[in-house]
């Protein structure tokens, strides 16, 4: 598994690469669904949020007729903070952070599963009726704070040469970062994209 590290850097700089065009993930070296993967990496690593790369990932490649992305809540899961993570988003040991564990999908197709852990007492409680109550994504219901996105680290599960192709369930990359709003922190997030983000629909 290739890490890279990007807490200690201020601001990311995306690396350049090439618009898709066409490429399939069935190429038999890996080098398209390589170059597919890089793009949309690059993307969520330079937008202040995944669920609008997802949304316009999703129209580009035409996934679903409807290019909503849906936060599907798994349930039966739920995972405390770390004091590390604490410590990121600045709360004392008793203040309240909640989780959630969500599928992102788009129409059939589940993009990544997603481990938010999020301040309630700094959202809106119309924000948190929202995320305990509808399949919003996380990024959606937010988005009226205008949130600021710190990306913590790239991780890339995936490589091509390995001998087989991924599936669509295949675990491609994970992003985790941290978003804040006027410069306090609110949500620390880690997203793991699959190989359902290689798919295209029919033209």
């Amino acid at each position: 598994m290739l890490t890279v590290g990007l807490a200690m850097a201020g601001a990311i700089s995306a690396p350049a690469v090439a618009q898709p065009q066409n490429l399939r993930p069935e190429a038999q070296d890996g080098t398209g669904t390589r170059a597919v993967i890089e793009t949309l990496s690059a993307r969520l690593l330079a937008a202040p949020s995944a669920t609008a790369v997802l949304e316009a990932w999703c129209a580009e490649r035409g996934l679903a007729a409807d290019p909503r992305i849906l936060a599907v809540r798994v349930a039966g899961i739920d995972k405390a903070p770390t004091p590390l993570q604490r410590e990121r988003l600045a709360v004392g040991p008793d203040e309240s952070v909640r989780y959630r564990r969500v599928r992102l999908t788009c129409g059939t197709h589940v993009l990544s599963e997603a481990d938010n852990w999020y301040v309630p007492g700094r959202l809106t409680p119309e924000m948190n009726a929202a995320l305990d109550g509808t399949q919003a994504p996380f990024g959606a219901v937010v988005r009226p704070l205008k949130p600021s996105r710190r990306n913590l680290s790239l991780h890339m599960v995936w490589r091509p040469g390995e001998g087989t192709m991924p599936g669509p369930d295949a675990p491609l990359f994970s992003v985790e970062a941290l978003l804040s709003a006027d410069g306090v922190p609110f949500c620390e997030v880690a997203e793991t994209y699959t190989g359902a983000v290689l798919a295209r629909g029919e033209r």
